[in-house]
């Protein structure tokens, strides 16, 4: 059994080829890519327009989407923004929580990306509790026991307590695969409101109390996945766990060392305000960058999110360990944190890689046309990124990011990609590649993962329109949509 698209045009191996054909087995996984094939087979699906590996959002908190347009009517600060997102945060239960992540998930992959970076903190119970603690199985008003009837573990099974344990995480994994995205879940460390300052009641359900409860239940939660959505062939390979410290402010320094005992991607938000800048100065005489570098974390398993405020020193570290950076254009400029020295950190040695954060916009094309924008704003030049440079940030740098099996359409990668028009009135006369710059997720007429269309013409195939899908999100959360 196998799947075929015969693809006008696609990015293949850094440049612009025409008649591509592209195989996948059952499994979803690239078993041949062939170029100048004229004319579309008779067992293939013909893709018109220009075929880009499927995006990687390597940054994404999906809850955040459910303030967009909601936090601008006072101007505020980033501070301020956050005690909204607070806010919301707190009205999130697993079953709430996996319809909200459906509705952004499904909007992502109509936005052009087909994985995503989920850097997840809302662990437990609105009053911090762990779930499944003290709670009774069979009370109807258990959010835990009435998301359990999207499972097909019977309620009865020995590691029941596990999974009710992780049932935030479940419930994004859930969506995710019900969406049919890629998703690296990110458990988040958060034991700190700040620095040498307890977790606000806001915060704790964020919290594990200590460095030991959060490493035990991360290796809990990798069992549990492991056991629940198993990792098979690079096209079904549709849910990873990874690791992330929240930041600096939320992990204290004495704890960072023991995040180099864990395997695979670690994430963390680095330098996004000048007041953690200082914050960190004060605690530890050094900048969050020299703190995580002094207990071993910076290395090329590093992605530091945001990166905005860096000095020099800061910069050739990152550089020089082969970290990569997710930039978060539209969320960077939303919360007016600043433009981050992306050029410097490409040519210091680090891996650009792009993000969308709290979803002012789920454009995978807007994003990256974001990051250009910014650079030349802050230099005063054009062309800081060819347009090869930014395709290579959003697949390539993603995937390297999230270390997924995705970025690029070769053999033994998940079918994975996205086809973005050449013939709408944003895209017309666009040249190859420079289309990178022109396209908006508009012009993403068709998604696809693991070798099955997910979004075509801008509805979900499965999950239909993604508004209804948002009005439901709304409605569970009682907030006016």
């Amino acid at each position: 059994m196998s799947t075929r698209y015969w693809c006008e045009s696609a990015w293949v191996d850094g440049a612009v080829a025409h008649g591509v054909l592209l195989s996948a087995d059952d499994t979803g996984t690239l078993t041949a890519v062939e170029t100048g094939i004229d004319t579309a087979p008779s067992d293939a699906e013909a893709v018109h327009g220009f075929i880009l590996p499927g995006g990687v959002n390597a940054h994404s908190h999906a809850f955040h989407r459910m303030l967009r347009g909601r936090t601008h009517g006072d101007g505020g600060t980033f501070w301020t923004w956050r005690e909204v997102m607070y806010s919301v945060a707190a009205k999130l239960d697993p079953q709430s929580y996996e319809t909200v992540a459906r509705a952004v998930f499904a909007e992502m992959l109509a936005g052009g990306y087909t994985s995503v970076g989920e850097f997840h903190y809302v662990h437990h119970a609105q009053d911090g509790t762990p779930y499944g603690t003290n709670r009774p199985r069979g009370d109807a008003a258990d959010p835990v026991a009435e998301a359990d009837v999207h499972t097909e573990r019977p309620r009865g099974d020995a590691n029941d307590d596990e999974l009710r344990a992780h049932a935030m995480e479940r419930a994004l994994a859930r969506a995710a695969t019900s969406a049919g995205i890629r998703i690296r879940l990110l458990d988040t460390c958060y034991l700190t409101g700040a620095i040498d300052s307890e977790l606000s009641a806001e915060q704790a359900r964020f919290g594990d109390g200590t460095i030991d409860g959060y490493m035990d239940r991360h290796a809990g939660l990798i069992d549990t996945f492991a056991d629940e959505f198993p990792v098979n062939a690079p096209g079904e390979s549709f849910v990873h766990v990874g690791a992330a410290i929240h930041s600096i402010r939320a992990v204290p320094a004495a704890n960072l060392q023991r995040f180099t005992e864990l395997s695979g991607p670690v994430h963390v938000h680095l330098s996004e305000q000048p007041a953690e800048n200082d914050a960190s100065q004060a605690a530890y005489g050094a900048s969050p960058t020299e703190v995580l570098a002094r207990s071993g974390v910076v290395d090329d398993r590093l992605s530091a999110v945001h990166a905005t405020h860096l000095s020099d020193e800061d910069i050739a570290l990152l550089g020089g360990s082969g970290s990569t950076i997710v930039m978060c254009p539209c969320t960077e400029a939303d919360l007016a944190d600043g433009i981050g020295p992306a050029r410097e950190l490409d040519d210091a040695g680090a891996v650009i890689s792009l993000g969308s954060d709290q979803h002012v916009v789920l454009d995978a094309l807007r994003e990256t046309q974001g990051l250009e924008a910014g650079e030349r704003l802050r230099s005063g030049q054009r062309g800081r990124f060819s347009p090869a440079e930014l395709i290579t940030a959003l697949t390539e740098g993603g995937a390297r990011s999230l270390d997924l099996p995705v970025g690029a359409l070769e053999v033994g990668k998940a079918c994975d990609f996205v086809a973005v028009r050449t013939d709408s009135m944003r895209t017309m006369g666009s040249l190859d590649e420079q289309i990178i710059l022109t396209a908006s997720a508009s012009d993403v007429h068709l998604t696809v993962t693991g070798g099955h269309v997910r979004v075509r013409d801008g509805v979900h195939t499965e999950l239909g329109d993604i508004a209804e899908l948002y009005a439901q999100a709304f409605a569970v959360l009682e907030m006016e949509g």
